[in-house]
């Protein structure tokens, strides 16, 4: 390759060069726990920079219908960028189609668009949750270039690798023996989603401050928000 070492005649004196990078990231974690009919997902509030905060207020759950939420982290301007695409394109779909998009049908549109960018891909972690069609939960986890995956429960961001163990084991009862699974009701899984977050902020540095929890069920997305440790 070509560059200012190959040619010293052209160096300036006192000049440095610094290599410039698009993609930065801002942090933030995302769970979603999904039931038979109900999902509970769930976003700090933290959005930072290194060791720098720039907000403590932050909402990282987007909803797209009144049975679908999109969690979005990662680099905080291609999550804006990737969600005002997908809520334009269901504005769209809703002019063409008189009736809102399916959850089914976002994951796929979703997936679809993020894609398309494999070239210069989306710097984010995306986990999608809603009600399928017929009434259950479920909850869609994607990587940069948009492959995706249909699970009960996921977890993504920068606390991924410690709160999916957690919900391993909690959730899915992995290395745990047990006569009978207990049901999973909305009190456990948002109980369960909570005490994840409480765990992540003691670990990592880019999740703390509060965590929104959103409740979807068949009557539309309850918002819920627990103060997380400040520092």
């Amino acid at each position: 390759m070509l560059s200012s070492g190959n040619f010293p005649e052209y160096r300036v004196p006192g000049v440095q060069h610094d290599d410039f990078s698009p993609y930065e990231s801002n942090g933030g974690s995302i769970v979603a726990i999904a039931g038979d009919d109900f999902v509970v997902i769930a976003a700090d509030s933290r959005l930072s920079s290194g060791y720098s905060i720039h907000t403590r207020d932050q909402n990282k759950l987007f909803k797209l219908s009144p049975q679908t939420v999109l969690g979005s982290t990662g680099c905080w301007c291609d999550t804006l960028a990737l969600t005002a695409l997908v809520k334009a394109r269901m504005q769209m779909y809703v002019h063409t189609h008189q009736r809102t998009m399916s959850t089914d049908a976002v994951a796929q549109m979703l997936s679809i668009l993020m894609y398309n960018k494999r070239f210069f891909p989306y710097y984010v972690s995306n986990v999608l949750a809603g009600l399928d069609s017929e009434g259950k939960g479920v909850v869609y986890s994607y990587d940069p270039i948009g492959h995706c995956e249909r699970a009960k429960y996921r977890a993504g961001g920068s606390s991924g690798p410690l709160l999916q163990p957690v919900l391993d084991n909690q959730i899915g009862y992995k290395n745990m023996l047990l006569d009978e699974k207990p049901a999973l009701t909305k009190e456990r899984a948002t109980a369960v989603a909570i005490d994840t977050f409480i765990s992540a902020a003691e670990r990592d540095i880019y999740t703390g401050d509060a965590v929104y929890i959103n409740i979807i069920t068949k009557d539309g997305v309850e918002a819920k928000e627990i103060p997380l440790r400040k520092d």
